[in-house]
């Protein structure tokens, strides 16, 4: 039994098949979530698991080479702006609408219980070496 680490076995296991440049979709419970990426719904009831909890423990385990949000998370929900830019300093900003576009290419989304507006973000995976 693993005893370290993301311990939900369908996360885990989507994670072990992410390779570089693929995209994760860490999003709150009301994105609308595109047909085709392997979803692991998270969400038990609103706000549980938050959207932090749900992006420290995969960038605890992923390498991460880029970041995309909307850019309306800025007015609308401060304090996850916040979290991503002091956790990607190279943030890139686009429309909520655009961000909907780019997650229909994610290989992986990653849905929280997070019930505040904007908290979606778009990972680049990187290598770790």
């Amino acid at each position: 039994m693993k005893k370290a680490g993301i311990l939900n076995r369908h996360l885990a296991g989507a994670l072990a098949e992410l390779g570089h440049g693929d995209g994760v979709l860490i999003c709150d419970a009301g994105m609308p979530i595109p047909a085709g990426p392997r979803v692991v719904d998270l969400a038990f009831v609103a706000g549980v698991p938050s959207f932090a909890e749900v992006l420290d423990g995969l960038l605890a385990e992923l390498a991460v080479e880029g970041a995309t949000a909307a850019a309306e998370i800025r007015e609308a929900n401060p304090e996850a702006a916040r979290l991503l830019e002091s956790s990607f300093p190279g943030l890139v900003l686009v429309s909520h609408e655009e961000l909907k576009t780019l997650s229909a290419g994610a290989r992986l989304v990653v849905r929280s219980g997070e019930a505040r507006p904007y908290a979606n973000v778009l990972l680049r995976c990187g290598v770790f070496f």
